[in-house]
């Protein structure tokens, strides 16, 4: 049921695309058509037109497609020769090229009203049931994704089977926008994007606090016990890249620099993995040293392209709880089962909801053998199998050197993200001639697991901004409690305070300006501030402090030690 109501979110989608075509041409004749397909969230349409398209243009092409819809026209088909099509097309230079490379000596249309497109279809019988879109913005597109061709207009739409369902999704677009971890990483002095750096961000003083607490807690909780942590160089010699496969399979994602002096050309590290199957090499192992589990968080570089750059949760500059266990044949299913368990406890602790766990298989581009491959996909397959979790198969998904389980989870609004990967790999270990001695005293070969729970830590940062509305969790939190001094004589008190707080590892700020007690406690509110404490005459009789939270709920006074004792327990139980 949940596929087919996936296949016909995706024919409305694709319909509106039409209906969109069919506006624009009539509002502007002179615009040439490119493609426009239905996508994951939505639709879109690339045209090749004089000037880039206005807010006030989309308003225009708006209200025109609610008038095309309010025809009832049908959506019809029709196979017809090349030799036809090229008659209808004739003055759309984009759909000629499409024409010219469809195999076969016939092509399908549509033809909504007066409007005909290029199209396989399927789509929806009569424009009547395109009841609820919004058109969304617009991007400059490359026709067929290749810089080298023109640059196209694309308007991006959205559309639901009923009005009620598109007024609640414009509500979540509000309130994302008002969770934008930029907006929030600006206000609460967490991060900083410049220009000289794109896709590098700067992490300023609370923001770096944040970052060191999300290792510490991969360290905790992703790696645990048993996992061994390496610091391995991040500029290294394309021979390493040749070896891995990511020269062949990845080098337009990677950066690379000429060393004049030794004349060879190196490659900042997208990924720990070639390095990782080097710090194996270097010892002697048997099959008593499995697992070997190495993990790493070293800064990695991916040349992602500068129009998917998106603060923190894309980014060319990255970190990762990133961890290969190499392991015997036989203990691919337990060590998969652990690295699940830990998944669900992870989320758990952050209330990200588990929504779809993917197995991705071998991608058209790969390495290695099919026969390796199909081996590598049956053992993620039973793994998966065996722990009773529900998934789905994204054919071709998988990396080039293996297949792997994406887990996709939703945030407080409902939004999707990818976040873990398991990936299970036989090709590099063969690679990089990797061995351990078995029981029996022969060679083999160890299989490797790839592990990200977290994923990106700046990615998984910029969602956790997000998802708590920059309302972070004490332990999370770049400052934990600010007190609040009613007046001079009080500071002295409040810095004792601030002391024994310290002393407990409490990230504490003193607020001693000289303003009115009542905007000292707003300011702490705005900043997102845990515990808001102040203090004056009656706290320093009773050895007392007055206690509030961010959201205006007074505790009233509290024991100074007791209070510390709390927030203790609260941070080490990640409450």
């Amino acid at each position: 049921m949940a596929e087919e109501k996936k296949e016909d979110i995706m024919v409305l989608r694709h319909s509106t695309s039409h209906m969109l075509a069919a506006a624009v041409k009539k509002l502007f004749p002179d615009v040439k058509l490119g493609i426009g397909p239905a996508i994951e969230d939505g639709f879109y349409y690339d045209f090749d037109v004089k000037n880039p398209f206005t807010p006030e243009d989309l308003k225009k092409i708006e209200e025109e497609m609610n008038n095309l819809i309010r025809k009832n026209v049908d959506f019809v088909k029709k196979e017809v020769s090349k030799d036809e099509a090229r008659k209808i097309f004739k003055d759309e230079p984009y759909k000629l090229e499409l024409i010219d490379e469809l195999e076969g000596n016939t092509v399908s249309t549509y033809t909504s009203g007066d409007y005909t497109d290029l199209c396989i279809g399927p789509h929806v019988a009569n424009s009547r049931s395109l009841k609820a879109f919004k058109l969304m913005k617009t991007a400059g597109a490359y026709w067929k994704g290749n810089e080298k061709n023109a640059q196209l207009q694309r308007i991006y739409g959205i559309v639901f089977p009923e009005k009620e369902e598109l007024k609640k999704y414009l509500v979540m677009l509000q309130e994302a926008e008002k969770r934008d971890h930029r907006k929030i990483g600006k206000d609460q002095n967490l991060i900083m994007i410049h220009e000289f750096a794109p896709g590098m961000p700067f992490f300023l003083p609370k923001g770096m606090i944040m970052l060191i607490e999300l290792t510490k807690f991969a360290r905790e909780y992703s790696y645990g016990e048993g996992y061994k942590e390496v610091r391995t160089p991040q500029l290294l010699n394309i021979d390493l890249w040749k070896t891995s496969g990511h020269w062949e399979h990845y080098k337009e994602n990677m950066f690379v620099v000429h060393h004049a002096e030794d004349n060879v050309d190196m490659g900042l590290k997208p990924m720990n993995c070639p390095c990782h199957m080097l710090v194996f090499k270097r010892d002697a192992h048997s099959y008593k040293d499995l697992p070997l589990r190495i993990a790493e968080t070293t800064t990695l570089y991916r040349n992602e392209k500068s129009g998917t750059l998106a603060g923190l949760t894309r980014v060319r500059a990255l970190s990762q709880d990133d961890t290969h266990i190499f392991i015997s044949q036989e203990g691919i299913f337990d060590e998969i089962k652990i690295i699940l368990g830990k998944i669900k406890t992870i989320y758990k602790i952050f209330n990200l909801q588990i929504d779809e766990i993917n197995l991705s298989t071998r991608p058209e581009s790969f390495m290695g053998q099919k026969e390796t491959w199909d081996i590598a996909e049956a053992n993620l397959k039973k793994a998966l199998d065996d722990s009773g979790l529900k998934y789905k198969v994204d054919v071709g998904g998988g990396a080039f050197y293996g297949p792997k389980i994406d887990v996709k989870v939703k945030d407080a609004l409902g939004r999707q993200w990818q976040l873990a990967t398991i990936q299970l790999d036989y090709q590099l270990p063969q690679k990089f001639e990797l061995e351990y001695a078995d029981a029996d005293g022969s060679r083999k070969t160890p299989v490797v697991i790839h592990r990200a729970l977290l994923g990106t830590m700046e990615r998984f940062l910029g969602i956790l901004i997000e998802h708590y509305a920059g309302k972070f969790p004490l332990w999370l939190s770049p400052v934990q409690a600010k007190i609040l001094t009613i007046a001079d004589r009080f500071n002295e008190y409040a810095d004792k305070v601030a002391e024994k707080m310290a002393a407990k590892g409490i990230r504490v700020e003193v607020d001693k300006r000289a303003e009115s007690i009542s905007k000292k406690v707003r300011d702490a509110q705005v900043e997102q501030i845990n515990y808001i404490l102040v203090v004056g005459d009656k706290e320093i009789a009773d050895n007392t402090i007055n206690v509030r939270t961010r959201d205006n709920v007074i505790h009233g006074a509290k024991n100074v030690d007791e209070f510390i004792n709390q927030l203790v327990e609260e941070i080490e139980n990640k409450i």
